[in-house]
């Protein structure tokens, strides 16, 4: 941390981690004096190396003795005071028989030298490093020195008499653990890394400053969703991973089985069986049965007519033939009729793309409910902007209209970017200085403005004064709300009553027929943050739309029981959460903002 910023001297103790015999890191560099506080502390400190730098640090020279005054002094004894090979030699010749074992050097002066080395440490805790200084009689320095290896050392704080970035260090007494790298093959042995670069690694990413921020973000905003939601009276729930409920496309969805477990491989033949293998038998049969009548009819030469209709049905017969061979051929699994009676769940079970409504089933019993949980989709959209495995705050409350969970939806993003300005400052003061300079500008946006709001029909009406390409009833792209929340309105935009093809068939539909009671909140430069509606609950409009979308209502009947007792008006709303995480951070690729991204053809680790 810069020296200018230092705040007045904090005389709080630092304490040890309370599972660990070690003092975290933020504790020490994070406080408002930057540790000043601090100097004479001995503490232990752990973390992993980021930078190091070694110094030759030369050995004091001892001063000279001083000479012994000697009265009455000759020439002769002061050249052999002076030169100690004269004085050997007058000894040979004088017969000497003194010792010289007390002869000693009057003064030795060591030209020797010993180094340093100043290492900046991390242990994830804060965005800020320990400056450390270990010296190399302590121990080998190159077993420290290489970036991204781990030390757990103890020392004496104290204060940097240089001016620079740092305003404290530790002087290492003690080194207590070395985890050593092999340099070689460390992939993030560089100091400055692309997000590119270290995608391929989401084991060690993490290890970055970067990556790190975005993970103490995340862990930030989910312990702020909890708060918010459980101070204001509404109940967490875990919905389910797997179910036998989908109205997604059955492309989109991934299926839970165990038929690939059996041992029998027979077991697998057995349930899956291509309606075409069936009728391909029944053609070749017929053709064989035909082959033989054309025969009986060449022989006979009674009946040329039968002979030539004859000829004409083997001919099609070879054709479909033909064509269903080669469809046999290129068809995968997917395509085949699946018995799932030999299945774990013995009907087709998924993993679930959508949990609001499990969540309906309990807010229509404990009235406010909300659940944060992953949730899957097979799409074959772009890795910059979609993931198979994301992660979806869902939210219902019962008694509540559509006016009712837009207030919600919006004081729960402007609590989510408080708790973010309040306890990761450090973090998206870094992120900002690194991807987008205006982040923080758009956090501080949306907790001190209200949200604009506009009806798609209005929203329309501002396109259509910017381009001809726009049509009541059609999806808005991302250039239209790029447009309206960031040049437009210039703030989080809310856009209500859409078309009702445009949403799903469980959103309430208006009085007007044509469109319902659902909306979208749209931030800049994130796009789509968060959707919701008020939920139908008339039972016959809401098995009217399950016929007229072609819905499987024998998946939705328990949710249909939902609505066939004790009925309700009830709402809802998602955020998606690794949007708002790219909102916050102004990453823009959706890849860097989840631990271990999973996308079509990539699931390492």
């Amino acid at each position: 941390m810069e020296a200018q910023n230092i705040a007045q001297k904090d005389d709080k103790p630092v304490k040890s981690f309370k599972y660990s015999n070690r003092v975290v890191l933020k504790s020490i560099v994070g406080r408002a004096d930057c540790g000043l506080g601090l100097v004479g502390e001995r503490v232990v400190v752990g973390g992993w190396v980021k930078w190091g730098n070694v110094k030759t640090k030369p050995v004091a020279s001892k001063k000279p003795a001083a000479m012994p005054v000697v009265k009455d002094v000759t020439c002769s004894e002061l050249l052999m005071s002076k030169i100690p090979l004269l004085r050997r030699i007058a000894k040979a010749f004088a017969g000497a028989t003194e010792t010289v074992a007390d002869e000693k050097p009057d003064v030795v002066v060591a030209n020797t030298a010993s180094s340093i080395v100043q290492l900046r440490i991390n242990d994830g805790s804060c965005v800020a490093k320990l400056q450390v200084v270990v010296d190399s009689s302590i121990c080998p320095l190159e077993q420290v020195t290489t970036i991204g290896s781990s030390v757990v050392v103890e020392g004496v704080i104290e204060k940097v008499e240089a001016r620079g970035n740092y305003i404290v260090e530790l002087k290492v007494e003690k080194i207590l653990h070395v985890g050593l790298v092999d340099h070689e093959n460390y992939p993030l042995s560089k100091t400055r890394l692309s997000l590119d670069m270290i995608r391929a690694y989401p084991h060690l990413r993490q290890r970055t400053t970067m990556v790190a921020s975005v993970v103490r973000i995340r862990s930030t905003l989910t312990c702020a969703i909890h708060m918010f939601f459980q101070q204001n009276g509404f109940h967490f729930v875990h919905t389910p991973i797997i179910t036998t409920t989908t109205t997604e496309d059955h492309k989109k969805n991934f299926y839970v089985t165990n038929l690939f477990s059996k041992s029998d491989d027979n077991a697998m033949k057995s349930a899956m069986k291509s309606p075409e293998e069936i009728n391909l038998e029944v053609l070749r049969a017929a053709i064989k049965d035909k082959s033989r009548r054309i025969d009986d009819l060449k022989r006979t030469d009674s009946n040329k007519e039968a002979l030539i209709a004859s000829l004409n049905d083997l001919k099609m017969a070879y054709e479909l033939t033909s064509q269903l061979e080669n469809q046999e051929k290129s068809e995968s699994m997917n395509a085949r009729k699946v018995d799932f009676s030999e299945d774990f769940f013995c009907r087709p079970a998924y993993l679930t793309s959508y949990a609001g409504l499990h969540l309906e089933s309990h807010a229509c019993a404990l009235s406010c409910v909300y659940t944060f949980s992953p949730i899957f989709q097979a799409e074959d959209s772009k890795p910059m902007t979609h993931l198979a495995e994301m992660w979806m705050l869902e939210v219902e409350l019962a008694f509540a209209m559509l006016e009712d969970v837009m207030n919600c939806a919006e004081d729960c993003l402007k609590s989510l970017c408080r708790s973010i300005q309040e306890d990761c400052s450090a973090d998206v003061k870094f992120l900002s200085s690194r991807k987008h300079k205006r982040c923080i500008d758009r956090i501080k946006s949306v907790e001190s403005h209200p949200f604009a709001r506009i009806s798609y029909t209005e929203a329309l009406e501002v396109l259509k004064k910017v381009t001809d390409k726009v049509e009541w009833g059609m999806d808005l792209s991302t250039e239209h709300q790029s447009y309206l929340a960031d040049e437009y309105f210039k703030r989080p935009l809310i856009i209500y009553e859409y078309p009702k093809e445009l949403k799903p068939f469980y959103a309430r539909i208006r009085d007007d027929s044509r469109t319902v009671s659902a909306f979208d909140i749209i931030v800049p430069k994130a796009g789509v943050i968060a959707s919701g509606s008020q939920k139908e609950e008339r039972i016959d409009m809401l098995d009217l739309r399950i016929q007229e979308l072609g819905l499987p209502r024998e998946q939705l009947d328990w949710y249909l029981d939902i609505h066939r007792h004790g009925t309700v008006e009830h709402a809802g709303f998602n955020v998606k959460f690794e949007k708002l995480i790219m909102f916050v951070t102004g990453i823009d690729d959706i890849r860097d903002v989840i631990p271990f991204p999973r996308t079509r053809g990539d699931a390492r680790c």
